[in-house]
């Protein structure tokens, strides 16, 4: 819902900035799900495996990349966001992880962890 207020009350966006705003917070916002609900531990403090922290970088990292790579960016309808776009990107999706690990925290406390396969967090 924040983003849906940030970017046409606050930043103004056209269209096709609204369009690639909404394409890299919503991927980032998954990828950052995915490492918070893995584990009961926080998200910082559980090291996922090799395999899928390497490829939530790759993720990151290209979805990040993908408004700047001029003829495919066009064809997929984006725009490059500016320095504070993509500071709000990183913004709200700090605050997203934020909300899930707290609600997550909720949660556990609500209903403790019975076996202890899953206090390791596999």
């Amino acid at each position: 819902m924040l983003t849906f207020v940030v970017l046409p009350l606050v930043l103004h966006v056209d269209q096709p900035a609204f369009q690639t705003f909404w394409f890299i917070v919503s991927l980032l916002t998954e990828l950052a799900v995915l490492r918070v609900l893995r584990t009961h531990r926080t998200a910082f403090r559980s090291r996922p495996a090799p395999l899928l922290f390497w490829t939530t970088l790759a993720v990151a990292g290209t979805t990040l990349a993908i408004p700047f790579l001029g003829p495919l960016s066009a064809m997929l309808g984006f725009v490059p966001l500016s320095g504070f776009e993509m500071a709000t990107v990183i913004a709200i999706v700090a605050g997203y992880v934020a909300a899930t690990e707290g609600a997550k925290a909720w949660f556990y406390r609500r209903r403790p962890i019975r076996n202890m396969r899953a206090r390791v967090g596999r």
